[in-house]
Parts: C-alpha cells; structure tokens; sequence
C-alpha cells in the first residue's frame, strides 16, 4: 500500500515553507485557526487528484502565498524571481518505476508525486513585458499548473498511485454525500446479474413513461419530443434514494448526514478499487457529545490505510493519541514534538475526562489551577494585579486540571514550550507537595506556585485569610451551623461565584497567586 512519508509546501497559501512528516496509519493535524490543516489537505487533494479543471477552479490567486507576492512586487520585478507554487508528496517505495526520481527538492532518488505551478518558459518573454511597467499588477493569469513524478512522468490523470478520498465535513454536500452512499448500498446488495436486471427493468418503465404519458404533448411539437434521461448519470443507481423512517435521508439534521458521509469514507474501497488514504476535514462538526465518540471509536479502528484528521477537538486527538499529533502553526522543530510523549502520559489522555489537552498545546502561556474555586475567581484576580489588564489581552490562558494532573501537562510544557504556572494547594506540606514533587519537571518554561506556610493549605484558607472582612459581610449573613470559613471549605465552588458576583474587584490574591500572575506576564 503507498503511504505518504512527507508532504512539501512551497509558496502555497500560508505556507512559503512547510516539510511535514507523516506517520504510515493515522496523523492528526492540530492548529489554531489559519494555521494551515485544511491547506495541507487541499495540498494533497489537489497533487492527487492531477486534476488542471480542480486548479484553476480554486484559482491562483487563492493559492499561491500572498507573502510570496507582496515580496516579489517590492523587490526585482523579474521573471527569474516569480514565485512558484510548489507541492511534492514523497511516498514510501512501491517498486513502480514511473514513480522514481530524484525530481524533488531533496535531489534524492525515491518515489513521488508533485504539482509545480509557473509561467511556463514559452510565456516568459511575453511575461518580461508586462513586468517592465513598474505599475503592472501580479501576472496571476499567466501561470499553469503541472503534475507530474519524481521520475517526471506527467500520466497522472489516467494512473492513480494514491487513490485517496477527501471529506470535508464543514461543508456538507448532502444531496452528494447521499448518493454516493445509496450507489454504495446498492452495489454491495445487489450481485452483478441483479443489478443488469434491475437497470434494464427501470430503463424500460422509462420507456414507456414517454411512450404513454409523454405521446399527447410529443404530438404537439413534431420536430422534437420529450424524452427521459437515460444515461450513465442519470440511471437506477443514481435515482434511488435511502429512506429513512419514510424520509429520504438528505433531508435529515446536518449531524446525521455527517456521520452517514464519514461513515462511508471509512468502509469506502475493494480490493479492485482499494482506497489508500482518507483525508477527514473537522469530522467533528454537527455531533453530538455521543456521536463524537462513536466517531472516535470509528477512527481507532481504522486499518490498512493512511489516515488524515484535521481537528479543533481535544476529545478526537488525545483519544486518538497525542503521539500522532502534529502541530501546523508551531516552530519547525516542535510541529511533531508531541510524538515524544512517554506512553504512560499518552494513555492518561486518551483515558482521561475532558480533558483540555488540546487548549494547552495551542497556547503559548498557560496558568494551571486545581479546582473550580481558582477557575471562577481568576480572572478578577488577575485583572486586579495586572494593573486592569486582561487574560484575553495578556493572551494567557486558564485551564482547571485537577492537583493529579499537573504533571501530565508539564511533561507537554516540556515538549512544546508552553509557558506553565502550576497553581496549587500545599496539603499541609509544601516542601513534599510542592518542591519534591516536581524534582524532575524542572524546566525554565514552567514554576509551581504555592502558600509557604503550611497551615494555609488550600486555596479557600488562604482566600478566606487575606479578605476576612469580605469573606464574612458577604457570606456570613445566612451562616447558621458552618463558619464562613468552614463553609468555604465544605462549598469551594458556590462560595467562589458569590464572592464573585458580590465582591470580585475587591478581592485579594494570596502571595503566591501573586506571583503566578507576575511571572506568567514577564
């Protein structure tokens, strides 16, 4: 089976470089948004598919690096210098000889696959012409697209190395999605002499529906006649619909056409028509918490073939595995640094509930907190020892982890670079809880923040300590049994939003929230 290895982007959309590894079975693509996961498939459908009407109905324009041409129109406005579009798709060895050459930016001898747009040399003087007006605009018009081998066959419309099929679930075709999988039922239903059969039979009832209902107006119009379509797009195949509950299924909810579209790109192909690769675009739009993880489920288990996911789901990475990951948008060198998770912390997140794993990994300053307590008031005491600044404006984010967490999300702190504040209760011991603890997670990126004094011990203590008489006017009226403090302790949560909503400007952070906020902000 021929898997991608690497996927090279020059010049295209975002992307003026980009060399991307591939694992052989399952890659997730993970980004903020315009950090290029829906480019990298596009890339690969379109040097795949070797498709010049698929090009130019997207446009140059549209693809070629608008950084690429803004460099171009202030520099030497020269032929020599126009940018080019370039995506190679480096394959593993297939023993296909057509395949093979050393036509590729690493000059080295294996197999590949790649589309190279230009001005192509016979327009270049004509294009020499144009440049010499300081004033014209850029020559998007003069260029074309070219697909070819690493062995610099250019047959590729009539061989398909890679046959791959791309899903895009952000923009649903239902009536598409809805046939290609009625045409897919049908032939794994009906044997070859069945379906001959059947296709006769419904071409001769379209015979006569002409001959009989059609005759009257025919007769009116001597020079021509209505017929019925009868073609190779327009037959039994192509006609029937799948009901549903009495209901053609095109019109049910935009989730469940989502998961009858994925459903079949992952049983799609035979060992006649084998499918290699599967490109899934945000599979996750339009499902359910329920559906996601039946797709999820679905994902797992796909085999023998290499599979795409780009997504905006925590649940679909890690559950997937974090090792598999790569991160468009990211340094060079960390865009695969997620595969260097132990297996331990991999398996954590795979398991773990709602995690948040991939907020953390796209942020570039995080402040981990323990509980529902530190999560609700943060964000005032932040604004109030930022000098009225903001997380949104400081672009730091807030992520409750729970205290068993914590190293898990510094091991990917480690990795990728994520600035971390790790804020947290002392249990009665901060040298043991605090220190000790996290001997071997000492890194320049990433502190822990805790009370010193080991009779503060929670963060309600020390709330509760430092804003005494708020704490007691604005939660102490309905006290009957508990203390205000005692209450704190028992109802972290709830006695968090009401000082919140009563008094959140007013408060104080303890000292060491203090200090998270400072050195997060450095």
């Amino acid at each position: 089976m021929a898997t991608i290895t690497k996927v090279v982007l020059r010049n295209f959309k975002r992307f003026e470089k980009l060399d991307l590894r591939l694992n052989p079975g399952l890659n997730v693509l993970l980004g903020d948004n315009e950090a290029g996961k829906s480019s990298v498939l596009l890339a690969i459908d379109l040097t795949l598919s070797a498709s010049r009407t698929k090009f130019e109905t997207l446009g140059v324009e549209a693809l070629l690096s608008a950084t690429a041409v803004s460099r171009f129109l202030d520099g030497a406005r020269t032929v020599a210098n126009l940018p080019k579009v370039l995506i190679e798709l480096f394959l593993t060895p297939g023993g296909e000889p057509l395949l093979c050459g050393k036509n590729n930016v690493d000059g080295a001898e294996c197999d590949g696959i790649k589309m190279e747009c230009a001005v192509p040399r016979e327009l270049e003087v004509e294009v020499a012409e144009l440049l010499r007006d300081r004033e014209a605009p850029f020559p998007y018009e003069y260029y074309v697209p070219r697909f070819s081998t690493f062995a610099e066959d250019s047959q590729l419309g009539f061989k398909k190395y890679v046959r791959h099929l791309l899903i895009d679930s952000s923009r649903i075709d239902s009536e598409q999605a809805s046939k290609i999988y009625t045409q897919s039922l049908f032939n794994s239903n009906a044997d070859h002499k069945a379906k001959n059969k059947l296709e006769a039979s419904y071409r001769r009832v379209k015979d006569e529906f002409r001959d009989e209902h059609l005759k009257p107006i025919n007769e009116k119009i001597p020079d021509f006649a209505f017929g019925v379509r009868t073609s190779s797009k327009s037959n039994l195949g192509t006609d029937l619909v799948i009901l549903e509950d009495n209901l053609p299924l095109d019109i049910r909810g935009k989730g469940r056409q989502c998961m009858v579209k994925i459903d079949f790109a992952l049983r799609k192909g035979t060992a006649a028509n084998p499918l290699h690769l599967l490109l899934l675009e945000e599979p996750e739009n339009h499902l359910s918490h329920s559906n996601m993880r039946k797709l999820v489920e679905q994902l797992s288990k796909v085999e023998g073939r290499q599979l795409l996911v780009a997504t905006h789901s925590s649940l679909i990475s890690s559950r997937l595995d974090l090792r598999k990951a790569a991160l468009l948008g990211a340094p060079p060198g960390k865009q695969g640094a997620l595969s260097g998770l132990t297996d331990d912390t991999a398996k954590f997140f795979m398991k773990a509930p709602d995690n948040n794993v991939l907020e953390f990994s796209l942020s570039k300053k995080v402040i981990l907190v323990e509980g529902d307590a530190e999560f609700i008031l943060l964000e005032a005491l932040y604004a109030r020892h930022a000098k009225g600044a903001s997380l949104a404006a400081d672009r730091v984010h807030v992520i409750s982890v729970g205290g068993t967490s914590f190293k898990r999300y510094l091991e990917l702190a480690k990795l990728l670079g994520v600035k971390t504040a790790v804020v947290r209760d002392n249990d009665k011991d901060w040298q043991k809880t605090c220190v000790d603890n996290y001997d071997d997670y000492k890194m320049d990126n990433a502190r822990v923040f805790a009370d010193e004094d080991n009779a503060r011990s929670t963060f309600e203590i020390c709330l509760y300590d430092d804003n005494k008489a708020l704490c007691e006017k604005h939660l102490g009226a309905e006290r009957k049994t508990l203390g205000v403090r005692e209450y704190m302790l028992a109802n972290k949560a709830d006695a968090a939003f009401q000082l919140l909503e009563k008094a959140g400007a007013e408060l104080v952070a303890p000292q060491y929230i203090q200090d998270a906020i400072a050195w997060i902000r450095q």
